[in-house]
């Protein structure tokens, strides 16, 4: 059972600057289990340790799926700099398990792969309805308050402002 919607018409309540980063693997091998596993099991690892730390900079996350073979996760940053410290942090989840990744792709021959996707978006130059939905994506990340809070049309809440 999942949340309950909400009614009407709702957006983000972000409002300053957010990151957008998308992260995914596509099996290719689906009998290749030793190549992708670790990969699969490797983010539910770093979201959990992301979310605990409340200074991490990740606002939130939704995870995806693409069937037969896609997985991937849309995160949420307050800043593109918080997402490079994590990234590069000897002391956190991410270093050790990029560093085993490497070694499976390596050694793997093709039969997982691996994409992500950085988005660095400016203060008022990011738009989101969801109509009749629970929290979901970066709604679910910072918030939501009824549309008309930002204005009825796409093109006053997405003012360009920032830009």
């Amino acid at each position: 059972m999942g949340a309950e919607p909400f009614a009407g018409r709702m957006t983000a309540e972000a409002d300053g600057e957010v990151t957008v980063f998308l992260i995914g693997m596509r099996i290719n091998r689906f009998r290749a289990l030793r190549s992708w596993l670790p990969v699969f099991r490797a983010m539910p690892r770093m979201l959990r340790e992301l979310s605990r730390d409340g200074e991490s900079g990740m606002l939130g996350y939704q995870l995806l799926f693409g069937p037969p073979r896609v997985f991937y996760v849309v995160q949420y940053w307050g800043s593109h700099e918080k997402l490079m410290r994590y990234a590069v942090a000897q002391d956190k989840e991410h270093r050790p398990a990029w560093t085993a990744f490497n070694r499976r792709m390596r050694e793997g021959r093709g039969k997982v792969g691996f994409w992500h996707e950085t988005y660095v978006v400016p203060a008022g130059v990011h738009e989101a309805v969801y109509i009749n939905m629970p929290a979901f994506g970066l709604g679910k990340a910072t918030g939501v308050i009824p549309v008309g809070r930002r204005g009825d049309r796409a093109a006053d809440r997405l003012s360009l402002k920032g830009a």
